[in-house]
């Protein structure tokens, strides 16, 4: 039987020490995790709001969504414009605004952005406002000229 003595300067363990794995085992891990995350997020993500139809009414314009959306206003050289951060097919048509008629469309920016165009001869001044009713998401649209 052969001994743990030194023969001929071979023996089974090296001379330097191996290097610790742990730390290169955890930064593993957590990369792995951040990936895994990301992917199951991108499953679960919902598209963005979807416009499906607009009602005309006095004075005003009500567009129906899937869920809410978020929605920026500015005028543009008395015409209202309004940036809705959802996708939808373009659409227009006319209403009347104290007697007078206006214009309005959609216009796509894109997948997920929407822009709603409204002119009339007079500038036009409007309000807005959002609400949950049956299950969908109302955007209400107020409208007054000068």
């Amino acid at each position: 039987m052969r001994g743990s003595a030194l023969e001929d300067g071979r023996h089974s363990t090296p001379e330097t020490p191996r290097p610790q794995m742990g730390w290169r085992f955890f930064a593993t891990l957590a990369i792995l995790g951040l990936l895994v995350g990301l992917m199951i997020g991108r499953l679960t993500e919902s598209g963005p709001a979807h416009l499906e139809r607009v009602e005309v009414l006095e004075d005003g314009l009500a567009l129906w969504f899937d869920r809410e959306v978020a929605v920026r206003g500015e005028r543009i050289d008395g015409a209202l414009v309004l940036h809705l951060d959802a996708g939808g097919k373009v659409e227009r048509g006319q209403l009347r605004v104290a007697g007078k008629v206006a214009n309005w469309r959609t216009v796509s920016e894109g997948k997920e952005a929407l822009r709603l165009e409204l002119v009339a001869a007079r500038p036009l001044h409007g309000t807005w406002r959002g609400a949950a009713a049956e299950g969908r998401w109302r955007l209400e649209i107020s409208l007054r000229s000068e």
